[in-house]
């Protein structure tokens, strides 16, 4: 098994291949304001992003501020946030959510990893977007092509379980990295490490560092 020193060493070089690659790294999520991102992080679940970005904005015409959107009826939320999939089960975890900022938090999204768990719908994916999105701190977002990728990069030794790989990364990615390195595999994700058995290698910028051993 190769070393952690081993891994670091490339870790830092797909880092800065990737800063090349995808020089304006940014969340693919459209939002202006804290809440309204763990609004559509949830939507996102099993659902893609541009769909998202086009539900949230009848939801927002309709419940423009986090007392709206908390005093709404999770029916109501529901019919508007169906296309997105899950419907009653985001509708409520939306709900909900709203209700505690509302009620704990003065409207306003917390800055504390520990506080933004505890909120309804939210676990350590939604909780790290927000804090390096939002909040400009130390963040490594576990989604599907960060697990994909990072498996196939060698990064982490053939691990699924998304806080395992979470924690695994913590090891290897300057925290100032984290935050932007996970955006840049959503990007590198789709265009070409895709979840295909054989992904475009052939058009890798990381193909000569790549061991090609994770999960696919």
């Amino acid at each position: 098994m190769e070393t952690e020193k081993k891994k670091k060493e490339r870790a830092l070089l797909i880092i800065e291949r990737l800063k090349e690659e995808y020089p304006d790294a940014g969340c693919t999520l459209d939002y202006n304001e804290a809440w309204k991102l763990l609004v559509s992080v949830r939507l996102a679940a099993q659902c893609t992003d541009a769909r998202v970005n086009v539900v949230v904005q009848g939801l927002y015409d309709k419940y423009p501020s986090v007392a709206a959107l908390a005093e709404a009826d999770v029916a109501d939320i529901e019919a508007i946030v169906k296309p997105c999939g899950l419907g009653h089960s985001k509708a409520r975890d939306i709900s909900a959510c709203m209700k505690m900022l509302k009620e704990e938090y003065g409207g306003k999204v917390p800055d504390d990893f520990d506080a933004l768990l505890k909120l309804p719908g939210v676990g350590r994916k939604s909780a790290n977007l927000i804090m390096g999105d939002v909040f400009g701190k130390p963040a490594i977002v576990t989604d599907t092509h960060c697990i994909r990728l990072t498996n196939r990069m060698g990064l982490v030794d053939r691990i699924k379980d998304p806080k395992k790989v979470e924690m695994a990364l913590w090891k290897l990615i300057p925290p100032e990295e984290g935050s932007d390195f996970c955006h840049r595999l959503v990007y590198h994700g789709r265009e070409i490490c895709t979840a295909r058995t054989t992904p475009y290698c052939d058009r890798c910028c990381l193909g000569d560092i790549c061991p090609k051993i994770g999960v696919n």
